[in-house]
């Protein structure tokens, strides 16, 4: 019998790479948000947003791993298929996802390069990328915190679609990227 739970599934790594990022990425929303509770120029707010930048370049490493790991494996199947739009949606969805985890942390990195910051990265300070430009940071910036309410939807979605799949269609959509339980 073909349930959820003795489907394909992704490789270990996969799994294990796809949670990472989410925690994450979780993270990296958590401290922007909290650094905004903090006055500006605090310490407080200057410690969160550190971790924010930190933590936005460790999605940028963790990514192109992740990247490997995928284009190196198999997709397993959904089980039953589902109509072709909805796969078309899927890795739509998923390339922009993709694109959000690497766009994001450049776009980041951009901002505080041209901003005249530095950029911290667990203790090291990241060499700038574009020359001290206040109006291009702060450019940049605009566009990078778009892509942060963007990616709110995206991972939103993401989230939905697997439990829609899961307790509505009946699939093996969630079970093939969940971890394995035992019997």
């Amino acid at each position: 019998m073909n349930t959820p739970l003795n489907s394909p599934r992704y490789s270990t790594a996969s799994i294990a790479l796809h949670w990472a990022m989410l925690v994450l990425m979780v993270a990296v929303y958590a401290f922007i948000n909290i650094a905004d509770f903090f006055p500006k120029g605090s310490d407080a707010r200057l410690w969160a947003k550190n971790w924010h930048f930190t933590l936005g370049l460790l999605v940028l490493a963790v990514v192109w791993l992740r990247i490997a790991v995928r284009a190196l494996g198999t997709t397993p199947p959904i089980h039953p298929t589902p109509p072709a739009w909805q796969q078309t949606v899927g890795k739509a969805v998923h390339l922009l996802l993709y694109v959000l985890m690497v766009a994001m942390p450049l776009l980041g990195w951009l901002a505080l390069s041209a901003g005249g910051k530095p950029v911290p990265f667990f203790g090291l300070e990241l060499p700038s990328l574009l020359a001290p430009n206040k109006e291009l940071g702060h450019q940049i910036k605009e566009v990078h915190e778009l892509g942060g309410n963007l990616g709110y939807a995206l991972i939103g979605a993401h989230a939905v679609a697997a439990l829609f799949h899961h307790y509505v269609v009946r699939d093996n959509t969630l079970a093939r990227m969940w971890f394995k339980l035992r019997a």
